[in-house]
This record gives C-alpha cells, sequence and structure tokens, in this order.
C-alpha cells in the first residue's frame, strides 16, 4: 500500500518575506539610531546620559517584544509577523513627527518591540509552514538584517533632514506591512508536546554571540577612527557588514551538508578571525573591509543557526527557543559592552579586539557544542 505523503512548498518566498520584515525591525527600526545620533543630539539638545537613556529604552522594547512574542506567536504565528511590522512603521513614525523627546522616546520603545517579535514569529511561522527546506528558510530570513543595514548604512550621508529620513522609513515600514499581509501564509499552530527540552547549551552559545558581538557594534567605529580611517571609511565598513550579511543565508545548506555542530564551529572560527582582525597594528582600509565582511556575515550566520537550533530543541514551539536564545544574546551585549569599554580605557581597542577574538573560540567548549548528528546527510 503507498502511503501518503505530505505536500510541501518551495521555501524561498516565505524565506523573502520574512527577510523583508526582519530588515524593517532591524535595520531600520532598530539599529539606524546609532547611524543618526548625532543629529539626534542637535534637534533634542541630548547628552551623553541622554543618548545612553534612549538606546537603554530601545533595548527595554526588544525585550519586551521578546517576552511576549511566544505566547502571540502560539496563537498566531502570521499575527505576531504582522504586529512586529506594525509596531516598526508605528515607532518610526512616531520619531519622525515627535515634536519632543519625550514623544521621540516613545518611538523608540514601540520600535524596539518590532525586532522583539519579528525572529521568534517568523521562525515559528516558518516551522508551522510545510516548506520543502525549514533550516535553508530559517537562515535566509534571518539575513533580513544584513539587507536592512546595507539599505540605511548610506543614509546619513544624504542632504535631507533626520525627520524626513524617518519619515520615508515609516512609509517603506507600512508597504512591507502591506506586502507581508498579502504574501505569508496562514498556517495551523501546532500542539505544545510533552517534556521539557535542554536549552541550556543554545543560551549559552547565544549569550557568547552577544558577548563578542557588542564591542563590535559599540566600538568599531571608534577603532577605525583611531585607526585613522574616514568618517566615509567607516560608512563603507557598515554597509560592508550589512551585504556581507546576506551570506549568512548560506548557513542552512551548511547545516544541511556538514551538520549543525560542524557548521556552528565553523562560522566561530570564522567570527573570531574577523574580530582579531579588526585589532592588528597598522589598520587599513583594505583589513577594516575584509573585517566588516567577516563580522557581518558570521554574526548573521551564527543568529541564523541559533534559530534553526531553536527549531531543533524546541520543534513545536520555535519561537520559545527563539526568544530565549535572544535574550540571552542580549544579556550578553547588556554586560559586554561596558566591560569593553573599561578594558580599552586601560588597554586600548585594538588589544580589546583582539582578546575578544579569542573569547568567541570558546565555543569550541563542550558547553557550546548543539547536540545533533555532525556526519552529511545522504
Amino acid at each position: 500500500m503507498a502511503t501518503k505523503t505530505r505536500e510541501t512548498t518551495s521555501w524561498w518566498p516565505l524565506a523573502a518575506a520574512g527577510a523583508g520584515v526582519i530588515a524593517l525591525c532591524y535595520g531600520f527600526a532598530r539599529y539606524a539610531y546609532g547611524l543618526f545620533v548625532p543629529r539626534f543630539t542637535e534637534t533634542f539638545g541630548l547628552t551623553t546620559v541622554g543618548i545612553g537613556v534612549l538606546g537603554g529604552l530601545s533595548t527595554a522594547g526588544y525585550a519586551a517584544g521578546l517576552l511576549i512574542a511566544p505566547k502571540t506567536s502560539a496563537r498566531s504565528a502570521r499575527g505576531t509577523v504582522l504586529l512586529a511590522g506594525a509596531a516598526a512603521t508605528t515607532g518610526l513614525a512616531l520619531m519622525a513627527a515627535a515634536p519632543h523627546v519625550t514623544v521621540f522616546a516613545a518611538g523608540i520603545v514601540v520600535a524596539g518591540a518590532s525586532a522583539g517579535l519579528v525572529s521568534p514569529g517568523v521562525a515559528q511561522l516558518i516551522s508551522e509552514s510545510e516548506s520543502e527546506n525549514p533550516a535553508r528558510a530559517q537562515t535566509w530570513a534571518n539575513t533580513g538584517t544584513g539587507l536592512g543595514l546595507a539599505a540605511s548604512a548610506f543614509t546619513p550621508l544624504l542632504a535631507l533632514g533626520w525627520p524626513v529620513v524617518w519619515a520615508a522609513f515609516a512609509g517603506l515600514g507600512a508597504a512591507m506591512t502591506l506586502l507581508a499581509w498579502r504574501t505569508l501564509p496562514h498556517t495551523t499552530p501546532q500542539p505544545a508536546t510533552a517534556g521539557s527540552t535542554n536549552t541550556t547549551p543554545l543560551v549559552l552559545n547565544s549569550v557568547l554571540i552577544g558577548v563578542t558581538s557588542a564591542p563590535y557594534w559599540t566600538f568599531s567605529g571608534s577603532r577605525l577612527a583611531e585607526a585613522g580611517l574616514s568618517p566615509v571609511a567607516a560608512t563603507w565598513c557598515w554597509f560592508a557588514i550589512g551585504v556581507a550579511g546576506l551570506l549568512g543565508g548560506l548557513a542552512g545548506r551548511v547545516v544541511d551538508r556538514v551538520g549543525l555542530r560542524a557548521a556552528n564551529l565553523a562560522t566561530w572560527t570564522l567570527a573570531a578571525a574577523g574580530l582579531a582582525l579588526l585589532g592588528v597594528p597598522g589598520l587599513g582600509p583594505k583589513s577594516a573591509l575584509i573585517s566588516s565582511a567577516l563580522f557581518g556575515s558570521t554574526y548573521m550566520a551564527l543568529t541564523g543557526l541559533c534559530i534553526v537550533w531553536a527549531a531543533r530543541v524546541s520543534p513545536a514551539r520555535p519561537a520559545r527557543g527563539v526568544t530565549w536564545s535572544f535574550v540571552g544574546l542580549g544579556a550578553g551585549q547588556t554586560a559586554a559592552a561596558p566591560l569593553a569599554g573599561a578594558a580599552a580605557g586601560t588597554l586600548g581597542l585594538g588589544p580589546v579586539f583582539i582578546l575578544t577574538g579569542l573569547v568567541a573560540l570558546l565555543a569550541w567548549t563542550p558547553w557550546a557544542k548543539p547536540a545533533g548528528p555532525a556526519a552529511p546527510r545522504p
């Protein structure tokens, strides 16, 4: 008797739609803030403390979105993704139209929440869909962050006021959310499975991503300036982070070939090289661009692998695993940024990046290794 097989659909349309919303929520609603800090400072008369507070509010909104996402995703993964798009659009519009800093701060919180909602929502939606290759769909959707970074990289160089740029971001957000509403599939929530899953290695791996990425996100611009590179060169490096991040989508294919464990360790090794390269003496434009490309591609690959990992340890509720993973990542970033700053005051930024590269090699210790077959699939 022939057995009935479940029909599967092509994975790339769902991955593309997910990447678009992720690009909106991360590239524009969360990370573009750092590119425009000098203009925000001038408009609202901010001090360094005020800038830090606003950055903290973005993180607080992000954390709130992460905490809400598992519950909303269990009810409707598609609805969670659309909610993320709506939150990004609303937050950006509030920031663009803000008459004073209080409204601007509210917009930052709402925009930050969109990033916390979108990754668990997209992960859950892909898991519930009957796509032919969920691992590739997960990792390619995750590269939306790189796409958003690349798209926003040169916007500070435009001869426009930042409210105009932010209004354009909001307009793009509305269009992207409408497109997602038209294209994202309706899926059936999966019943929760009994028993507990061990997410500790996943969370520890994510904390390590946060610890090693925080110095780069926070101090790479300062390191480039210290090495004598121009602001234009720094902009190109930011652009390289975003464009190279698109290569992170290949992580799903690598998982299919060599297994999750080998893919994770190989990516960590490249990440360590990219981090340490930024700290070498005599840093020039070519070395800086290579470092940026290595950082962008490995950061997107590592976060994408975490999503694949979460889907394996919790097949019915990957949004829950993604949430814990990204909470660990955020905790690592929160703790590492001030520590890196303190170390830079004593050692200098170059040695800090070399040490950070060495810390990345902790991924080779047993506690950071994902369970699962390491051999290629036939």
